[in-house]
């Protein structure tokens, strides 16, 4: 099964390993970029805040020192000098970040997110930052600051949002490797519209300090405290060895992979849920996969075509997952009532979130993994309207667009990794378009999930 892919440029350990040879310098990696994103963007938009005179000043101090010298890569710098970008709500010191918001251009951070500083220790060199929907809240990528981000496959698409310029930049062969983050889809989405490759991690396991919206970071004396409920950093790669360094940089935790077999595992397919059909856009290439994986030997058990008792009640945890996002977003409503939630109502949900999370680690007993779409449809049409304030066009019938955010909550609400992979294409509304699937998996098994990918991709890409 082919899958449209727009760029055969190096990903990050290619690039990384050419730098480490003597093969190429840092300031040629970073160049590279650089002129790429100068002519590709003026089409796509991706890029929202560039660092490009810093980017080639950090590129000429690492070669100055040389590949051996005394700032060349060390052991713990494994993306010594390859070029990335970062979704624009992170904070890198220097540059601006809003949201969107032309009212909050003046915030501009002075200390880089922990996320960022991470990289940098890793030895990447940040060229900039990539384009996001206002406060973060759609699948699409515009804003009145930066603009409308365009799907590099047909910029008459979204790129998916609120990662949709990092997804873009990746796609179009910008640069290799990104950054974003995800609470309703906002990695997964995007990589899916986009087909390329991402992961959005155990919640918890990437720091989002300095991950903060603009008008409270910007308060007198405001210190971020905590993760913020649900939401996650992930990355975005063109293949799945890329994604998994970038986890093992990335994590606060220490990160193993059980070294499985995929044939050796048993896999669940959930392909239907209750009140958010898929689109035979993305259900035709889904189970071709199926298909090829069954046909290659993989165990595979199907929703709803096997009874599964063990799967969580899927209705009830999207009822949960919109109450919990909608009051987590909006710092405290709506209440289940409509009026603003009490603690008590905030506990509810914790215990609903850990009753849900229970049952899913009952599930994860006897599956390894469980197959899923990222979303129900392929990359929408642009819009001035949020995608989930208007209806969702599948199978021919408008479906409420907020819907679609089951296939999103199907791993956010119980806080679990799910990687997504390309699988291949579908035409939907009247556009050939890339299509993904997610890889799910139990909590902190990340590395299991994006080698399962990585097993699927190789049986489906052969």
């Amino acid at each position: 099964m082919a899958y449209p892919k727009l760029t055969d440029k190096p990903g990050a350990l290619e690039t990384a390993a050419a730098i480490r040879a003597g093969k190429l310098s840092v300031a040629e990696a970073v160049d590279a970029a650089i002129t790429r994103i100068e002519q590709l963007d003026a089409e796509i938009d991706a890029l929202a805040v560039p660092d490009f005179e810093r980017a080639a000043k950090t590129a000429k101090a690492m070669d100055e020192q040389g590949p051996q010298g005394p700032q060349g890569p060390q052991g713990d710098q494994p993306l010594f000098g390859v070029p990335m970008t970062v979704k624009e709500s992170f904070d890198v010191a220097g540059l601006q970040s809003c949201w969107g918001h032309k009212s909050l251009t003046d915030y501009v951070p002075t200390k880089d997110s922990e996320l960022v500083r991470r990289l940098k220790a890793a030895g990447a060199v940040i060229v900039g930052k990539t384009n996001v929907p206002v406060d973060l809240t759609d699948w699409q990528s515009f804003n009145p600051v930066y603009g409308r981000t365009n799907n590099p496959h047909n910029t008459a698409r979204s790129p998916g949002g609120s990662s949709g310029g990092s997804a873009a930049a990746v796609a179009s062969g910008m640069v290799p490797c990104e950054f974003g983050t995800d609470i309703g889809g906002s990695v997964r989405v995007p990589a899916h519209f986009c087909g390329v490759w991402a992961h959005k991690p155990t919640w918890g396991l990437v720091s989002k300090r300095g991950h903060d919206h603009p008008q409270m970071a910007s308060a007198k004396g405001f210190v971020t405290a905590h993760d913020g409920v649900l939401s996650v950093a992930g990355p975005f790669a063109r293949n799945a060895q890329d994604l998994n360094l970038m986890m093992q940089i990335a994590a606060q935790y220490p990160l193993a992979s059980k070294g499985k077999p995929l044939k050796d595992c048993r896999v669940l397919a959930i392909t239907e849920y209750p009140g958010a059909p898929v689109d035979a856009s993305v259900a035709e290439p889904t189970e071709a996969a199926i298909e090829a994986l069954i046909k290659a030997g993989v165990t595979v058990d199907r929703s709803p075509d096997v009874s599964c008792d063990l799967i969580p009640d899927l209705a009830k945890q999207q009822a949960d997952y919109m109450l919990m996002l909608n009051v987590a977003m909006a710092r405290g409503a709506p209440s289940p009532t409509g009026s603003r939630a009490s603690a008590t109502d905030w506990f509810d949900l914790l215990d609903a979130q850990a009753v849900n999370q229970a049952q899913w680690a009952a599930l994860f007993e006897t599956y390894d993994f469980v197959l899923a779409p990222p979303a129900p449809v392929l990359a929408i049409p642009h819009s001035d309207k949020r995608a989930f304030d208007q209806p969702m066009r599948i199978n021919g019938q408008d479906v409420p667009g907020a819907n679609g955010l089951a296939w999103s909550g199907i791993a956010t609400f119980p806080c679990l990794p799910s990687t997504v992979l390309p699988i291949g294409s579908g035409t939907y509304e009247g556009a050939e378009l890339p299509c993904g699937m997610q890889v799910m998996g139990p909590l902190m098994s990340d590395l299991d999930c994006i080698d399962a990918a990585q097993a699927i991709g190789n049986i489906l890409h052969s």
